[in-house]
C-alpha cells in the first residue's frame, strides 16, 4: 500500500460523525475508492423527493459524482450495497440497479433496514477499483 486520502464532501456531519465521503487507498499497481452510503439528497437544493426511484436516481448520480472526484466512473464498481427501508421496493429498483452497473456487474448485497432520516428510502454504498494506467 503507498497511500490513503480521505476525501470529504463538504457537509458538517462528516466531520460531526468522523467519516470521509470517499477513502482512496493506492496500492502497487491499483486503486481503490470505498465510498460512503449516499442517498437521494440533492445537496444542491438540500432536498430529497418522496419517491423511491427519484431517490435511486439521484443517489446513483451523487455516487457518480463521488467517483469523478477520484478519476472513476461507476464502471469501476466491484461491490455494492443496498439499504432498502421496505423490502418491497427492491423489485421496483432492480432496473435501476441493472441500468447503472450494466458494465460494471459488480457483486451486491441488499438489506433491509431503517435509516437515519425517515424520508430516505434507499442508501447505498459502493466499493471501486481501478488498475493504474502503464
Amino acid at each position: 500500500m503507498r497511500s490513503v486520502a480521505r476525501l470529504s464532501s463538504g457537509s458538517t456531519f462528516e466531520t460531526t460523525a468522523g467519516y470521509s465521503r470517499v477513502v482512496v487507498v493506492e496500492h502497487d499497481g491499483w486503486t481503490e475508492a470505498l465510498v460512503s452510503g449516499t442517498t437521494g439528497f440533492d445537496y444542491a437544493r438540500m432536498s430529497i423527493e418522496d419517491d423511491v426511484e427519484a431517490q435511486t436516481r439521484q443517489t446513483f448520480a451523487n455516487l457518480a459524482q463521488a467517483l469523478e472526484r477520484v478519476g472513476m466512473t461507476l464502471r469501476d464498481v466491484v461491490r455494492v450495497r443496498y439499504y432498502l427501508t421496505d423490502a418491497a421496493d427492491f423489485e421496483r429498483l432492480t432496473p435501476l440497479f441493472g441500468e447503472a452497473f450494466a458494465e460494471a456487474r459488480p457483486a451486491a448485497t441488499a438489506i433491509v433496514c431503517g435509516l437515519i432520516d425517515p424520508r430516505m428510502k434507499i442508501e447505498i454504498e459502493v466499493d471501486a477499483r481501478k488498475t493504474a494506467s502503464a
